[in-house]
């Protein structure tokens, strides 16, 4: 079965999960993503790709980095920007997704960044566009979030070249994390050969192994010889039930701090997708440590994110 996110002649057409996307296609995205890390350096910081353009950023959640690095790198393509403010829009008075989406596009908008609560959201989207519209999945329930999975494998690529030789720790709430889900495929598609997941058995997807990964409980065993470290934030607002004692006890066997640090290589670097809760999964001594590369991530990310705009637009 072909897949959606390609056209017929297996360009990219819309971005909604990295899983099933070949290899190929994300160094695309990735080398692409290079030559705009200099864009930021410029005194103006445009390029004029997506003149003429228009794209939507609709969140149906909370979000900062995402949204805020969408428009910024929607921005500097030169496009027309519209923010849709879910909570204030016709959606509060019963519009439908579809309806909504309708609308926009008779409005001739030409790409849609979707966030939302419903795993598949983006997908059901891109069934229902017109055939010259794009949709990117800017992170959908628990199912993914390949804009950072990308991001994240860049910032990787860029601190470790040597992508072929790594091991990769990924700690913390992987049951509710999109971004772990996206951060494995990517890693495992472009030959990472050791991925490893950290985290009580409370936290851990059924048959996590599947998907290509070494499970581990114990942070000075999972660590062991680690070139990255990816934290991952504790999502309490999806949790039900008590799946942890208390965030203190967490913090005590899964929490990131200098000591636990020292289990991994000494030039291990340290990620997080954000928002950090700062003394729950990591100390802020390493979250603000010189093997910390989380800001950097940010500003990649709108590199990464110019880039999968622009491929978009030049495969319409």
């Amino acid at each position: 079965m072909r897949n959606p996110q390609l056209t017929s002649d297996g360009k990219l057409k819309h971005l909604l999960t990295i899983d099933g996307l070949p290899r190929n296609i994300l160094n695309q995205i990735l080398d692409t993503a290079e030559s705009f890390v200099g864009v930021a350096e410029r005194e103006v910081k445009k390029v004029p790709l997506l003149r003429g353009k228009t794209v939507c950023n609709i969140f149906f959640e909370n979000s900062t980095r995402t949204r805020t690095t969408f428009e910024i790198a929607a921005k500097r393509l030169s496009a027309d920007v519209i923010n849709l403010n879910v909570n204030t829009s016709s959606q509060a008075k019963g519009e439908t997704i579809m309806d909504t989406i309708d609308n926009l596009t008779a409005m001739h908008a030409d790409m849609f960044v979707i966030r939302h609560a419903q795993s598949g959201a983006a997908h059901f989207i891109a069934q229902h566009v017109e055939p010259h519209i794009h949709v990117i999945n800017a992170g959908d329930g628990r199912h993914a979030h390949p804009t950072q999975g990308l991001l994240d494998v860049f910032t990787v690529r860029r601190y470790k070249p040597d992508m072929h030789n790594l091991r990769v720790a990924i700690i913390g709430d992987v049951l509710h994390s999109r971004v772990a889900r996206s951060e494995i495929h990517a890693l495992t598609t472009l030959g990472v050969p050791e991925v490893r997941v950290i985290a009580p058995k409370t936290l851990l997807p059924a048959h996590v192994e599947k998907l290509g990964v070494h499970v581990y409980h114990d942070m000075k065993e999972g660590l062991k010889d680690v070139d990255v470290i990816m934290m991952l934030r504790l999502q309490n607002e999806r949790m039900n039930g008590a799946l942890l004692p208390s965030a203190q006890e967490y913090f005590k066997c899964f929490g990131l701090t200098q000591e636990k640090l020292a289990y991994a290589k000494p030039d291990a670097i340290v990620m997080h997708p954000g928002p950090m809760n700062r003394g729950v999964e990591i100390d802020s001594a390493v979250a603000d440590g010189s093997q910390s590369v989380i800001l950097p991530q940010v500003t990649y990310g709108i590199a990464v994110r110019m880039a999968v705009m622009s491929i978009l637009a030049g495969n319409s």
